[in-house]
């Protein structure tokens, strides 16, 4: 069973991020390098994430998938990306491809919870 150590650092992560600034021909080979095995990519998307590119670590992650489909973790950490970056739906379609057992009890449901909790209409405020 995996644990959620990398999320959770992902989570904390978001909060203290600030906007990244464009990326040299160099940077761009090095991401690409890096997200050719599943754990560089995963460690890159989530060094993008503290970064505070959010899109970037998005497009690493699918890199990732793209070429380890099966990854739970790559999944996971995709899905609540789409979730942060407003794509509640697609990010549950995330959630529904992965499997209950690679997670500590509760925690996907948790997830799922809150990612629909956020994509949820907001409710008018009182005057």
């Amino acid at each position: 069973m995996r644990t959620f150590s990398r999320a959770a650092w992902l989570v904390a992560s978001l909060l203290a991020a600030a906007p990244l600034a464009a990326q040299s021909l160099g940077e761009l080979d090095a991401i690409a390098d890096a997200s050719a095995s599943e754990e560089g990519g995963i460690a890159l998307s989530l060094e993008q994430t503290e970064r505070g590119d959010l899109l970037g670590a998005l497009a690493t992650l699918e890199r990732v998938l793209a070429l380890f489909p099966k990854s739970a973790e790559a999944r996971f950490n995709h899905a609540m990306l789409l979730c942060w970056l407003d794509d509640p739906q697609g990010a549950l379609a995330e959630f529904q491809r992965l499997e209950e057992d690679d997670y500590a009890p509760g925690a996907l449901e948790q997830a799922r919870a809150n990612c629909a909790a956020a994509g949820a209409p907001k409710e008018p405020s009182e005057p």
